[in-house]
This record gives structure tokens, C-alpha cells and sequence, in this order.
């Protein structure tokens, strides 16, 4: 696809979009950028890179006139694709892509790409991690870190490319087609983006959509849609779940994870030193020990790879301790089914700590985990009646205005050998600017605690 003097619009200054941009000006396209936000509520060095590289900025509102001209629009994953400029550039015939697929038509690398509701991160982590112990070179990146494009920009060393894809970025594929394609789960999420969960499973099954003969497609079988997923496009399937099942390639047996291939020797792995909590950490390691299988990657080094994982900031991680009260930090856990799954990891007594911005999902499912586990829970942020609401003369709830009294007064209810959780099962968008900054904000209140500050 040649780009040069082509008009091309990228919508949303984000990560992706701002990598998109600065690409294609390299490729000496005609670059617009189309941004709701107002430069006052921009990174000011982005908007000042931007200007110097020719690129016109649009910032304030995203005019229709703007969508109506371009010879291809570059659309960022949290833009909805609904909005009225681009249902108008859709009905002219406008090209619309994502970021991802835009460098995916540019790359030349071997690809293993990994969606899911929960767990993209740890598992591309841990798969990048396998690679680096034979020296094989990994590009980690897509809907973390570094964006496809950053990569494709330069000069395409890596050994393999492994991302995590989010569903709105397989939204806007067209020609998107990994070597290796990994669906981790499908649960009810981001139902304020999509009309129903079909919708939304059906985007994260996108992953496979072009893969033929010769590609290999991974699925938790634990999963009730994904088992009943089979793609007849001729791509390898392979599955894992925790017990031993007929049609799983891998499985768990005694604590230890068990790798049997068509034709190859039989494969044991141990977990002695796995530090995460709970069996869906557990089937994300399964996810990246099978791939790492079927790339042939020697046993030893994918034992190696889990020994030295140490797990990823804000998912299930640990705190802190105060008086016996143990504090864990899940900001991650922004769906129902992430914090569900934080929750039943622990044995012990679970304060819990949740809200955020609603995403339109029910929380009964929360409710009915949460029973006999969760001893008292403490709301913030826009959700914080809904929460009430479902959680009313179940368990004992209280709200907060901010993390600070939050995290002072889970302490409060909490006993010697209870666990304080940070698990929202909602967005941050409310009062942080990402998980990230909600769960510093959470550790830092922790550390105030500490310290009677």
C-alpha cells in the first residue's frame, strides 16, 4: 500500500494514534489528526512533535467536513466506530482501519497475537519471557506498551512479534492474520461499547478471521463459548483447560502442567516457583507454555520462563501487610469477571474495594462470588450506587469519596488475617486517568495508612 502524498485522517491522539501519525508522516502521507479533546487537555510535547512534523491538528471536536476528504481514515481503538463522522466517511466508501491492521500490512515478522478478556498481558509477557531464555528476540507490545507501528518503523529484528489485541482493534481489521492467534476467555465486557455480548465475542473471534493452513489457533477449553469454537478456515486447534480432558493439549495433573502434541514426547512443567494466585493464572501459564510448544521452543527454556515470571504490576499484587491486614492491589480487574476472579483466589476474608465507571454489565455474578467470601465492601466513584444497590442486605457495604477513605475504612472492617482487595469490576476513567493511576493511588494510600500519616 503506497501512502505517499495520500490524505490520510488518524482519529484519536491516544497511544496508537499518535504512532500512526508520526508513521505515516514517513511514509510522506498527508497526515490530519482529528482529536476531541482541546490542546489545553493535551500532552503539550505530543501537540508541539506533531506541528513540527507537518501534521494538521484538529483538537476540540472532530468535524464532518474532515471525515468526508481523506483517502484513508486510521481510526484509534477508543474511538467508537459508531460515531456520526465515521458512519458518513462509511457510507462515501472511505477506507477505515485500525492502527493495528494499518501496521500489520507492513510487517515482516512473524506474528503471535493474544486476545481475551482478561490475561492478555501476563500471558504475552510470559511469552516474551520464554523467547528471551534461548535468545530469540520478541517486539512485546500492541495494546501494551509499545504500539505495532513503533515497530514497523524501524528495522524489523525481532524473532517473533507477540501482542496483545484488544476487541476494539480486531473491530478494524480486514487482512489481520498471526501465525499463532490465542483466545484466553470471553466474559461480558465493555457492553458500553458493544450492543450485547454477542457482539463483543464475536469481535475477539475476529483474531482468527483470516488465518488459513499453516497457522495454529489456541483456545481455553475451559471456556463454555470456546469450546464450542472451531473455526473451518484449515488453521491448527489447539486447547487447554485445568483437568484432563479428550481434545486438550495441555492440562494440569497433579499441580504440574502436562503438554501432549500429535507425534512429539510428552512434556512436564512445574509451578514451585509461580507466585500468582488463582486458577486463571494458572491456564495463562498453560496458554503460553502450549504456544511456546508449537513454535518448538526446548522445554528447558519455557520452564526457565515461568521460574523468572514475577508477575505484572496491579494484578493480584501485594502490598503491603498492616497490623495482619493484608493488602492486594487488582486495579486490573476493571470487568466483572477479572474481580470475580481476584476474589476467589484468596481463601482468607476479602474487604473489598470496588466501583469506577459503570461498563453496563450486571453485577449480580459479582454478588453471588462475593457471598461467604467478601465480608464487607467499600464503593467509589460513579458506580458506587449501582454497586450499592446490587451488594443491598447481601454483604455489608459502605460508599467513599475518594481511594483514600476507601482504603481507611476497608482497614477499619478488616481483622488480623483478612485481605484488603482493590478489585473495581469497573473502568478508572471516573477519577484516574488509567488502571495504573488508580492502583498507585491505591498504594500510596496503603503506605499513608502505614505510616498514620
Amino acid at each position: 500500500m503506497d501512502l505517499s502524498g495520500k490524505k490520510v485522517l488518524v482519529v484519536g491522539l491516544g497511544r496508537s494514534g499518535l504512532a500512526a501519525a508520526t508513521w505515516l508522516k514517513r511514509q510522506e502521507a498527508h497526515v490530519t489528526v482529528s482529536e476531541r479533546q482541546k490542546a489545553s487537555d493535551l500532552d503539550g510535547h505530543i501537540v508541539r512533535e506533531l506541528s513540527g512534523l507537518g501534521v494538521q491538528l484538529e483538537l476540540g471536536e472532530h468535524k464532518l467536513r474532515t471525515f468526508l476528504e481523506p483517502d484513508l481514515i486510521v481510526v484509534s481503538p477508543g474511538v467508537p466506530l459508531d460515531i456520526t463522522p465515521l458512519a458518513e466517511a462509511t457510507k462515501k466508501g472511505i477506507p477505515i482501519v485500525g492502527e493495528l491492521e494499518l501496521a500489520w500490512r507492513y510487517l515482516k515478522t512473524p506474528c503471535i497475537a493474544v486476545t481475551g478478556t482478561n490475561g492478555k498481558s501476563t500471558v504475552v509477557k510470559l511469552i516474551g519471557g520464554m523467547l528471551a531464555q534461548v535468545e530469540k528476540k520478541a517486539f512485546v507490545g500492541g495494546n501494551i506498551d509499545s504500539p505495532l507501528t513503533d515497530y514497523v518503523r524501524g528495522e524489523q529484528t525481532a524473532d517473533y512479534v507477540v501482542l496483545e489485541v484488544s476487541s476494539f482493534q480486531l473491530d478494524t481489521v480486514t487482512t489481520f492474520s498471526p501465525l499463532l492467534a490465542l483466545i484466553l476467555n470471553v466474559s461480558p465486557d465493555h457492553l458500553d461499547r458493544y450492543p450485547d455480548y454477542e457482539a463483543y465475542a464475536r469481535s475477539k473471534e475476529r483474531i482468527s478471521l483470516n488465518q488459513g493452513t499453516g497457522q495454529a489457533l489456541i483456545l481455553n477449553d475451559d471456556d463454555p463459548r470456546l469450546q464450542k469454537f472451531q473455526p473451518d478456515n484449515g488453521s491448527t486447534v489447539y486447547r487447554y483447560g485445568l483437568a484432563h480432558a479428550r481434545g486438550r493439549h495441555t492440562f494440569l495433573d497433579n499441580g504440574e502442567i502436562v503438554v501432549k502434541l500429535h507425534g512429539e514426547r510428552e512434556c512436564t512443567f512445574n509451578l514451585d516457583t509461580f507466585t500468582l494466585q488463582g486458577n486463571h493464572n494458572r491456564a495463562n501459564v498453560m496458554a503460553a507454555i502450549l504456544t511456546s510448544m508449537v513454535i518448538k521452543l526446548p522445554p528447558y527454556a519455557i520452564q526457565e520462563g515461568i521460574n523468572h515470571f514475577k508477575g505484572l504490576s496491579h494484578r493480584i499484587e501485594y502490598v503491603d501487610t498492616i497490623k495482619g491486614v493484608t493488602f492486594y492491589d487488582d486495579s486490573k480487574a476493571t470487568n466483572i469477571d477479572a474481580a470475580i476472579k481476584s476474589i476467589t483466589s484468596f481463601s482468607r476474608p476479602v474487604v473489598l474495594i470496588a466501583g469506577g465507571r459503570h461498563k453496563g454489565s450486571d453485577y449480580l455474578p459479582l454478588v453471588n462470588a462475593a457471598s461467604g467470601r467478601v465480608k464487607g465492601a467499600i464503593f467509589i466513584g460513579e458506580a458506587r450506587d449501582l454497586l450499592a444497590k446490587a451488594f443491598d442486605k447481601k454483604i455489608y457495604w459502605s460508599r467513599a469519596i475518594d481511594m483514600g477513605e476507601a482504603v481507611t475504612l476497608a482497614f477499619d472492617q478488616a481483622q488480623e488475617g483478612d485481605v484488603v482487595l482493590l478489585a473495581p469490576a469497573c473502568s478508572s476513567f471516573d477519577m484516574f486517568t488509567g488502571f495504573q493511576h488508580r492502583g498507585i493511588v491505591f498504594k500510596e494510600a496503603v503506605k499513608r495508612l502505614k505510616n498514620g500519616t
